[in-house]
């Protein structure tokens, strides 16, 4: 894929980038979507991931000013992530939830180092996956929610606040 730099240089992405350590992969959104059409998932685990990362795409668009289809996943692409999302959206899937509940989201506070160099905590893509969702400060410097958990919050939370009334089934140790 040709893409154009900010330098106003066009680069073919076949390349490698040597700059002392390996770049991670950039990915659009339809790359990591076919990832996860290719992944042999339940149709709910892939239907999941494929919302969260919609979801975590629409994000960075809104963040960027550009279309979502020509969002480059940065941090957010690498490999780790993608593994993050997936697993939670199996994990649902193996203890066969059918629901999720969540708390109010806590936010720290103060300044994040990444590839855009130093942004405020909440991340900009953090905060605008956050917006409408109840958070709680926290007393904590640095992120208290990465991107990846607001984006899982986010897509797959059908209401926020305390636990709901429940009779307890079983309890699992580990």
């Amino acid at each position: 894929h040709p893409h154009t730099h900010e330098d106003g240089q066009t680069h073919d992405h076949a390349h490698s980038h040597e700059h002392g350590q390996a770049a991670p992969p950039r990915r659009r959104l339809a790359d990591i979507l076919a990832l996860i059409d290719r992944a042999g998932l339940t149709p709910r685990a892939a239907e999941r991931a494929v919302r969260v990362f919609t979801r975590l795409g629409q994000a960075e668009a809104k963040v960027h000013r550009i279309d979502v289809q020509e969002v480059h996943f940065h941090e957010v692409g690498a490999v780790d992530s993608i593994v993050d999302i997936v697993a939670a959206c199996v994990a649902l899937e193996l203890l066969d939830i059918d629901r999720v509940l969540c708390s109010p989201i806590p936010v720290g506070s103060g300044v994040v180092r990444c590839e855009h160099g130093l942004l405020p905590v909440p991340a900009p893509a953090v905060a605008e996956l956050l917006v409408g969702l109840p958070l709680r400060a926290v007393d904590v410097q640095g992120e208290a929610v990465t991107p990846t958990a607001a984006a899982l919050f986010a897509a797959l939370a059908e209401s926020f606040g305390p636990a709901p009334e429940m009779t307890v089934a079983s309890v699992g140790y580990g």
